[in-house]
């Protein structure tokens, strides 16, 4: 089994996406956060909920805003729980340190959930299949699944960037190896960030193959009001893939 890459523990690498989450100007705050809240249940009230890879905790204090019964963060970074648990002043938020690999360890092994959701955490597992199986067997019948991930588009190549003509100008974004499934080395705030690169087809049918049914797939693109030359890209190749599932 691969290692377990706890990359936002690692100083740099936890700087740097510290500073960018402090802006709000992301794309996690612009694209893929809204495109993931749009997936959820229309109403939270009472719902037992479980964020995989928590982070900050945004999603758990949002849940609980929302009326939700309790919210469970998990992450494998201390120091992104540390940072939630000094955000959050709520006995029904609970932070958890933990790894998908090995949700059966987890104190929360044995319990279930109305929804579970896990913003942009899957492409940093080995195992997908095993891992949508342990999270099936958390969702209570009838409970519903939200995740995002990198779009498969963007992790096929190790060397995530725009193919450019002499000017500097974005020509393409290239795209090769794309069934050449497993680990891509990349740089993003450290060196050698590993992120696992799979098919669309792969992030469907595997959780099909679990015994959830596929409600919705979002590859978001930037709202009208905040097309302009920066978020342009984004429209020309989707970041992010979000899938919806339910327990039936």
């Amino acid at each position: 089994m691969p290692s377990i890459q706890n990359i936002y523990d690692d100083p740099t690498f936890y700087e740097g996406y510290r500073m960018l989450r402090q802006t709000g100007s992301g794309l996690n705050d612009v694209l893929e956060q809204p495109a993931l809240r749009s997936l959820l249940p229309e109403n939270l009230t009472e719902l037992d909920i479980l964020d995989l890879g928590c982070g900050f905790g945004d999603f758990a204090r949002y849940a609980r805003d929302q009326k939700a019964r309790c919210a469970i963060g998990m992450d494998v970074s201390a120091k992104m729980l540390a940072s939630a648990r000094q955000m959050t002043n709520d006995d029904a938020i609970v932070f958890e340190q933990g790894t998908i690999e090995n949700l059966a360890a987890t104190s929360f092994a044995n319990r279930s959930f109305d929804l579970i959701v896990s913003s942009l955490a899957l492409h940093y597992v080995a195992n997908y299949r095993t891992a949508i199986t342990a999270i099936a067997n958390l969702l209570k019948p009838g409970g519903r699944l939200v995740f995002s991930v990198e779009h498969p588009i963007c992790t096929a190549l190790a060397a995530q960037r725009w193919h450019q003509d002499d000017a500097g100008n974005d020509l393409f974004w290239p795209v090769d190896n794309y069934r050449e499934e497993g680990p891509r080395h990349t740089s993003w705030f450290s060196k050698d960030v590993i992120k696992y690169h799979r098919t669309v087809e792969t992030y469907v049918n595997d959780l099909l193959d679990t015994g959830l049914q596929l409600n919705r797939l979002l590859e978001p693109e930037p709202a009208t009001a905040a097309r302009n030359a920066k978020w342009e890209n984004h429209r020309r190749r989707p970041p992010f893939l979000l899938l919806a599932a339910q327990k039936s």
